[in-house]
């Protein structure tokens, strides 16, 4: 019994060696790329952490520079950050604070080329979308009309509906195209929750150009 048993035994042994030297290297490369996979993800996850808390350090140095008035040293770091935090939306904060001081301060061309970097940028879609309705003011401010009209033509999160059809109200209005513009805001309204404070500054908008109440 107990040589049946060895001889049994050896026999699977002999068919595993078989089996192994066969599909062996197939297998192994199979668990190598599952296991470096997940190593990979694993890995992935501690870069994005490590980069966000780096980014997070980097934005309150960044905002204090900003916050001071010196748009050169400002614009020096801002440049830093994007160059070691692209992807990440510490540094879109970072160029809406930067274009926000920048405009207050008369540099206009600081500020567009600011938030024309956070519109471009794929960190987060909202602040993306923030910059763009930023820049089209801006441009329209300055009688840049065309280039105001080619960002507010572009794709905008839902929740920006409102502010963007403002935003293309202002520029009929600015081009003089004033039931445009009338017709415009009136979208606006309707695009903006009832309780929501940038409704009633459109409705502001509207009153001031005689339209009535919007239904």
């Amino acid at each position: 019994m107990a040589n049946h048993l060895d001889l049994e035994e050896q026999e699977q042994l002999d068919q595993l060696k078989h089996f192994w030297k066969q599909y062996g290297n197939a297998i192994t490369w199979v668990l190598i790329a599952v296991l470096g996979g997940f190593a990979s993800w694993n890995g992935y996850q501690w870069w994005n952490k490590r980069q966000a808390e780096q980014a997070s350090a980097m934005f309150e140095e960044v905002d204090r520079i900003i916050a001071s008035g010196d748009l050169v040293a400002a614009g020096r770091a801002f440049d830093d950050m994007k160059q070691r935090f692209p992807s990440v939306f510490y540094t879109q904060q970072s160029g809406l604070n930067l274009a926000k001081v920048a405009y207050l301060t008369g540099k206009s061309d600081v500020a567009k080329g600011a938030l024309s970097w956070v519109a471009d940028s794929k960190a987060d879609a909202g602040l993306a979308a923030l910059a763009k309705v930023r820049h089209a003011g801006l441009l329209i401010e300055a009688k840049e009309y065309d280039g105001a009209a080619k960002i507010l033509a572009g794709e905008f999160p839902a929740e920006f509906k409102g502010l963007v059809a403002d935003k293309r109200a202002d520029l009929s209005l600015s081009q003089g195209k004033t039931e445009d513009a009338i017709a415009g805001f009136k979208e606006a309204v309707k695009l903006f929750p009832p309780q929501d404070q940038y409704r009633r500054l459109v409705e502001v908008k509207l009153a001031a150009l005689g339209a009535g109440e919007v239904k």
